[in-house]
């Protein structure tokens, strides 16, 4: 258990505290069960060589919830509306965004669906959404954008009409999200902990719910990343339940939760 506690810390940063153990090993018997493996030993070696990253997505989609949901903390997107699209459509420019802990898509999606009710139609093809997570089995569903009707419940029934289609026969009581709003995302297999440059800078940076996970080490080490990608002015937004507090940045406050770069 020891060895999985720290393999798990040192390819994606999430602390496993003591109090998790037990659900932890209830988890991971099933994984063994299904792989045919006689030891947690047997399963370690089995992921540490895996040099793919896929069995420690399976590993850490078995031992963590990808909870998510439409418009989750939906003053965030109010802001980003009103606050942060506004500016850059006057300036003429691209609108940037990345959403660093995407997990099953919900999040990016209202994303997509928040930029293109805020954007002139002139500016609705100059989006580029970049969602990333860990987990390829998340990835797969929010690439797939098809989700359960009472998924969907969260999002205004104008929207749900506008940006999803009802699914029929066989996949009727689901819900699929218009071509349309999947082409402007696209979705990326990223570790946090262990990327230094993605080449490019952006507006907004929505990494919610995600360091939770970390201690304050890895925290800071995602920060920093994190705004080396925020271009002048841009904006980090995290979640209400996480805090800046204790970590070395330049990051201005600006609304709870909601931290802005200096502009150059």
């Amino acid at each position: 258990m020891d060895r999985i506690v720290r393999l798990v810390y040192e390819r994606s940063g999430i602390t496993l505290h003591q109090g998790k153990r037990a659900l932890i090993v209830a988890r991971l018997h099933r994984l063994l069960k299904a792989g045919g493996f006689t030891s947690f030993s047997q399963y370690v070696r089995h992921v540490e060589t895996d040099h793919t990253g896929h069995q420690l997505s399976v590993l850490l989609d078995a031992i963590t919830t990808n909870h998510t949901s439409f418009f989750r903390e939906d003053e965030h997107f109010r802001f980003l509306a009103e606050r942060v699209v506004p500016p850059i459509v006057a300036d003429g420019r691209p609108v940037r965004l990345w959403c660093a802990a995407c997990s099953t898509g919900q999040e990016p999606v209202s994303l997509a669906m928040t930029l293109m009710q805020a954007l002139p139609e002139s500016h609705q093809s100059r989006v580029r959404l970049l969602a990333s997570d860990i987990s390829t089995r998340a990835l797969k569903t929010a690439s797939a954008g098809v989700y359960p009707m009472k998924v969907a419940a969260g999002v205004p029934p104008s929207l749900l009409k506008t940006y999803f289609e009802r699914g029929l026969g066989a996949d009727e009581g689901k819900v699929r999200v218009r071509a349309q709003l999947r082409r402007a995302i696209e979705y990326r297999r990223v570790n946090l902990v262990e990327i230094d440059n993605l080449n490019e800078t952006f507006d907004v940076v929505f990494c919610r719910n995600v360091m939770i996970y970390f201690d304050k080490a890895v925290q800071q080490r995602v920060v920093s990343m994190i705004e080396r990608h925020l271009a002048p002015g841009g904006y980090l937004f995290i979640a209400h339940s996480e805090s800046l507090n204790g970590l070395s940045h330049e990051l201005k406050w600006m609304a709870p939760a909601v931290y802005q770069r200096r502009a150059a």
